[in-house]
């Protein structure tokens, strides 16, 4: 071990780190009759921090405004040492797997981590293409780095969207989805915030027949708001529906969940929702759905123009590629997600900044 430390000190400095080490077995004749080895395996801070030398002059007298932005940077720089650490603990657990890689290591891990995000393939290549070419040459870039700009691409890139909720204009507010989504919880949230904080009045028809829960699960809400709820069995009970709660600003409408891969479930849907005017449709997906089954049920609904999506379920996954997805390769507007089960908090408007949070915020967990 001495004669290991006398090497890493030539090769790396005084200033090296210690990652790992460990004895290794000599070769030959059961390793009889040699010495023991060990392996060891250093790293350079390309940050060190500096040993604080002492003091041959008098201190200066540091304001408390000093104090705090000096305490602020030393917990920047220590935040971005520990993340290089978190970094090059991924790129040690990667290095004896090979495979087919398209970048160098650094890189790769990123891309990787994109496409465990669910990111599309074709868009996760693009972003790791145009980081790396970026700083093509630099080895002194840091990982905290490399994040902020793909948080920036994924930002620039969603910039076209207008992340709107409910038009003023709109009179009557569709949610459509597949079953199991959360259609009737995020109907009752946002029934509630146009209630509470915009100060309008709203009114519920549910078209859930098929399940009994449903139409009781409306009604509770109803009763808790104090608003009136109608249920709607056919295309002619919906249209008076609408037409007996003509006073109200906003009619919020509870559709069934079906299994839109099938056609004839969209083609039974579809006069509902051309039947009256001032009709905003929000299609509701959960994002712990796979993207390629979310992607499939939208595209059942292509003739419907100017539909926005609520993505679902936040807080049950850890992967948010769909909502990058979804917002570059289909340029719907995204116009809210939920993240809980409380009515009406666990609902939020995004951003593209949000955006790109959610997904790089699970790189080092």
């Amino acid at each position: 071990m001495p004669e290991a430390m006398k090497q890493i000190r030539t090769q790396l400095g005084k200033d090296a780190v210690i990652l790992q080490s460990k004895e290794v077995k000599s070769s030959g004749f059961f390793g009889l009759f040699k010495k023991p080895r060990v392996e060891v395996i250093a790293a350079l801070d390309p940050q060190p921090v500096k040993r604080k030398q002492k003091a041959t002059i008098k201190t200066k007298n540091v304001t408390p405004s000093e104090f705090l932005k000096q305490s602020q940077l030393d917990d920047f720089k220590q935040q971005n040492i520990v993340s290089e650490i978190k970094h090059l603990r991924k790129m040690l657990e990667q290095q004896n797997i090979v495979g087919n890689e398209q970048f160098s290591k650094s890189y790769q891990l990123l891309y990787e981590f994109l496409i465990d995000q669910e990111v599309d393939q074709k868009i996760a290549h693009e972003i790791i293409s145009h980081v790396q070419q970026k700083h093509e040459g630099d080895l002194t870039v840091s990982i905290e780095q490399l994040i902020d700009d793909i948080k920036k691409w994924i930002e620039n890139h969603l910039a076209h969207l207008s992340f709107s909720g409910i038009d003023a204009s709109t009179r009557i507010v569709q949610l459509i989805g597949p079953t199991g989504v959360g259609k009737t919880t995020t109907l009752a949230k946002l029934a509630a915030k146009s209630l509470l904080e915009k100060k309008k009045s709203v009114a519920f028809i549910t078209m859930d027949t098929y399940r009994i829960a449903a139409i009781e699960q409306l009604k509770t809400y109803a009763r808790i708001l104090e608003v009136p709820i109608e249920v709607a069995y056919s295309l002619e009970d919906y249209k008076r529906a609408v037409e007996k709660l003509s006073s109200v600003d906003l009619i919020f409408v509870d559709t069934a969940g079906r299994n839109f891969r099938e056609s004839n479930y969209v083609n039974e849907l579809t006069p509902y929702i051309e039947a009256t005017k001032f009709t905003e449709v929000f299609f509701v997906a959960a994002l712990t759905a796979k993207y390629t089954d979310i992607l499939y049920t939208l595209e059942q609904f292509s003739h419907i123009k100017n539909k926005k999506v609520i993505f679902t379920k936040a807080d049950e996954t850890r992967q948010y590629g769909s909502l990058l997805n979804i917002g570059m390769q289909n340029n719907v507007d995204i116009a809210y997600v939920t993240n809980g089960q409380d009515v009406p908090n666990d609902i939020i408007t995004p951003t593209a900044t949000r955006i790109s949070h959610y997904i790089m915020s699970e790189y080092y967990d």
